[in-house]
């Protein structure tokens, strides 16, 4: 009757219920246990799961032992609880399972165990503890104490108590699990047939011995000859529906009659299902080979989508924007150091892979019927001239009829370039000027010996559209670049294998090969891994021209390279975006402006040199930077460096602060005001004694005593000698024309060009000639003393003796015969010695 009572128990129990409802459904002992559990599982949830195990046991789909080991766990810990629900369950229950508890034991010693307090391995397994006895077994021998497990033990993590987040599946992954579903299926239905026609098989074969009477007289149990009572049961009930529970009960009472009927109806339903496994095979395989190699993809998927956005000229603004108030945050805040320097820099580690982007660039531009002859003709100039100075890599080739065309430029005179370069406007020019600005010699002259130099650079003060053609060429070397190497790799990798092959050989008859080939994972590529880089690069150009499909080009980059097929999915939208912004390279004046600029900069040596002397040319870069941020007043300047060394080019980006916005607020010029007045005025240094108090002493009470008294008697000697200031100043010329001015946003100085002091008194130069003899007479004795000094601390007499023959030429092998003439001669007053080498044969000419 418990048990009746518990049957009627829902999961929806949870509800509240009048008291006369609730007495339908049980006693009052019973809700009064049932409302005890809940206050002790406290959590709902918990308490729910508890409710389902009970409903799994109304619906007869576990049984009483199997019930008691379900809700142990949530019982466990409460004694009295879970003697009262034995007592529910009833001694009916719990004698039918007697014999499964038998045989599955449970040690209550091993039941006390905590296991999340054990040592782990990994996240399924726990180790026993050392106190923990182990079970005797009589049958286990020596080998069997060796290899078999008495020390970890399974441990199940529940999915609610896991932290782990699955990886989330691509859909081609998914396709292959769903393959793998639909064939694990299909074999599981394959095996429970084919082992319920065995078992009936071995009862046909019994009957066929046994006379007609033993027949009417042999029955089936439930396990219809086998030893599972429910995969039989389950083949058929797959074969006959509704009609199997009078199949199986015609199997129990009448075999001879039944078994040789079910077993030709399984036979046959065998080979039609062997059958259409060959078919589906066939699908299987082919959705393989699909999507096999895109499921290893993780990356390829959303790359393209993201790509798109990072190639966007706003995505690549915002990425140096961010990066420069990231850095004036920080110079900003209190206590930390100014941060000055590039924001970006990007190394090109081999300058071949820049004719290769070249040659790619180059070959979309030809083939767009948008752009003009005079057009491409510039961009070619850019790219195989302009370019590859800048990154000190050798210049690429032009056709005859570009050649002829920068021959002629060259003997146009270009004064009328140079003019507009100084002035940073272009005005009317003459036939012969056009020409030359159509045509612009775009090579540098002085980049032709530093290509093999190290410690070089290059400084180039652009706008925003130089910045996205270089930052999208940069790009693009750099993923060619990447593709070039995994090409390596891979080869290499090949080359490893078949070394190892050729020494395995000798061992083994069979050769080994790819189980991704032997499995139809993948098929056998048809482009030899040598071949790999320079067919991608084709691939790149038929996808261009539209010559091949998308989808296509992207299967066969993953045929190629696998996983790291990805970096080359866009690179025909990379090449797109760079022919567009060399459009505008070619067509705004601003570009073509900056492009000049730099040209004529680095004749006068302001656009770059040796790395090392780069404080020589401080002024000269600040007048090329000027120049160049007056002819981009309404867009971005951007100081881009390309340094060469060590064999390798790096390109370095600043974002330059050109905004010199003026303040509308008035109490904010009121105080530059007064800044400017207080700092430019004569009394500047005076301020008022109450100011100090403010501050720490900086000097002893003493010392400023001191202090006081002098600047008291500096104050009344300059008032004597203000009397004859007009005696001191004849003769005396100045000039007093320096110009600063003042940024408002930053209150900086910044003096101005072309404007100085100067002060010049005369006979000043006639008395410095006079002395001059003097002067260098002491100059020369202090060097002297200095050297001879520095002689006797340093240098024996026997190796003064060494470098005085080594001077004169005497007796000295490896050297060419020579003979070493002394002259004497006087340069102001101080003798001195002059060299001169006489040969007695011409040494060879380098």
């Amino acid at each position: 009757m418990a048990v009746i009572a518990l049957k009627k128990l829902k999961l929806s129990s949870v509800k509240d219920r009048s008291l006369a409802s609730a007495g339908k459904h049980g006693t009052l002992r019973e809700f009064s246990f049932f409302d005890r559990v809940r206050r002790i599982l406290k959590s709902q949830e918990v308490y729910e799961n508890f409710l389902r195990c009970i409903a799994l046991f109304n619906q007869e789909v576990v049984s009483g032992s199997e019930l008691l080991q379900l809700v142990t766990p949530f019982l466990g810990k409460f004694p009295e609880l879970f003697a009262r629900f034995k007592l529910f369950l009833g001694q009916r229950e719990l004698s039918l399972t007697q014999p499964l508890q038998r045989d599955r034991p449970v040690d209550g010693i091993a039941r006390e165990i905590d296991y999340a307090s054990c040592k782990r391995l990994g996240s399924s397994y726990r180790a026993l503890p050392k106190t923990y006895q182990q079970p005797k077994c009589s049958g286990r021998t020596a080998v069997c104490k060796e290899v078999l497990n008495d020390t970890w033990v399974s441990f199940p993590s529940w999915s609610e108590d896991s932290t782990f987040v699955s990886s989330k599946k691509t859909p081609y992954e998914e396709q292959l699990h769903r393959c793998e579903d639909e064939r694990f299926e299909l074999d599981v239905v394959l095996e429970t047939n084919l082992a319920t026609i065995r078992v009936l098989e071995s009862v046909q074969k019994k009957l066929t011995r046994m006379s007609p009477e033993d027949q009417d007289k042999y029955r089936l149990d439930n396990c219809l000859g086998g030893t599972s009572e429910v995969i039989h049961r389950r083949a058929i009930y797959r074969i006959y529906g509704d009609k199997a529970p009078e199949i199986i009960d015609g199997l129990k009472k009448s075999p001879a009659t039944a078994v040789p009927v079910v077993l030709k109806r399984l036979k046959a339903k065998e080979e039609e299902w062997r059958e259409a496994q060959q078919g589906f095979n066939k699908i299987w395989r082919e959705q393989y080979e699909k999507s096999y190699l895109k499921s290893l993809d993780h990356q390829g998927v959303n790359f393209k989508q993201n790509d798109t956005k990072a190639l966007r000229s706003k995505s690549l603004l915002n990425e140096i924007e961010s990066v420069y108030d990231e850095r004036q945050e920080q110079n900003s805040e209190e206590g930390c150091p100014g941060i000055n320097g590039p924001h970006l820099m990007f190394v090109y580690e081999d300058k071949q892979i820049m004719e290769d982007a070249a040659s790619l660039i180059i070959y979309h531009v030809k083939r767009q019927p948008t752009i003009q002859k005079e057009d491409k003709d510039h961009i070619k100039r850019i790219i195989y001239h302009f370019v590859p100075d800048l990154f000190f890599t050798q210049r690429g080739e032009l056709s005859e009829s570009e050649d002829s065309t920068d021959d002629e430029m060259e003997s146009v005179p270009r004064h009328s370039q140079s003019s507009n370069t100084d002035t940073g406007q272009k005005g009317a020019a003459s036939p012969e000027s056009s020409l030359a600005e159509e045509r612009l010699d775009l090579r540098d002259q002085v980049a032709d010996y530093q290509k093999n130099l190290d410690d070089v650079y290059n400084l180039f003060f652009v706008n925003n559209n130089w910045y996205f053609f270089l930052r999208l060429h940069q790009i693009l070397c750099y993923r060619l670049l990447r593709i070039y190497r995994q090409a390596e790799k891979q080869l290499l990798e090949y080359q490893m294998e078949k070394e190892k092959e050729k020494q395995l050989q000798d061992g083994r008859k069979e050769k080994g090969s790819d189980p991704a080939l032997e499995l139809r994972l993948k098929q056998q590529s048809e482009i030899e891994l040598e071949e790999y880089y320079p067919a991608f690069l084709d691939m790149v150009r038929n996808l261009l021209d539209g010559n091949i499909e998308p989808t296509q080009y992207e299967d066969t980059l993953r045929e190629m390279f696998t996983i790291h097929a990805y970096i080359g999915f866009t690179v025909d939208k990379l090449i797109q975006n760079i022919v567009r912004q060399l459009q505008h390279l070619v067509s705004d004046d601003v570009c073509v402006q900056a492009t000049e600029v730099y040209l004529s900069e680095r004749k006068r040596g302001a656009a770059g040199g040796s790395l090392p002397s780069q404080c020589v040319r401080a002024t000269l870069e600040a007048a090329y930077q000027l120049k160049a941020e007056r002819i981009m007043p309404d867009e971005n300047c951007f100081k881009i460096m390309f340094i060469q060394s060590k064999g390798h080019v790096s390109m370095t980006i600043e974002l330059l602060d050109t905004e010199e916005a003026p303040s509308d607020d008035p109490l904010e010029l009121q105080n530059l005001t007064s800044y400017m007045e207080q700092y430019a005025g004569p009394d500047a240094m005076q301020f008022e004694q109450t100011d100090g108090f403010f501050y720490k002493p900086v000097f002893l009470p003493r010392n400023l005593r001191k202090f006081r008294k002098w600047q008291q008697k500096q104050f009344l000697s300059m008032r004597n000698e203000s009397r004859n200031s007009k005696q001191c100043c004849v003769g005396v010329e100045n000039s007093n024309n320096i110009d600063c001015k003042f940024k408002l946003n930053t209150h900086k100085l910044v003096y101005v060009m072309n404007s100085e002091d100067f002060m010049y008194r005369c006979g000043a130069l006639h008395r410095a000639r006079e002395s001059q003899c003097q002067v260098t007479r002491y100059q020369h004795q202090q060097f002297l003393e200095w050297h001879n000094r520095w002689l006797e601390d340093n240098v024996t007499d026997e190796m003064g003796d060494l470098v005085q023959d080594w001077l004169m030429g005497e007796d000295v092998e490896d050297l060419i015969p020579c003979k070493m003439i002394c002259e004497s001669d006087t340069i102001h007053d101080i003798a001195v010695n002059r060299y001169r080498v006489q040969y007695s044969r011409f040494p060879p000419s380098p």
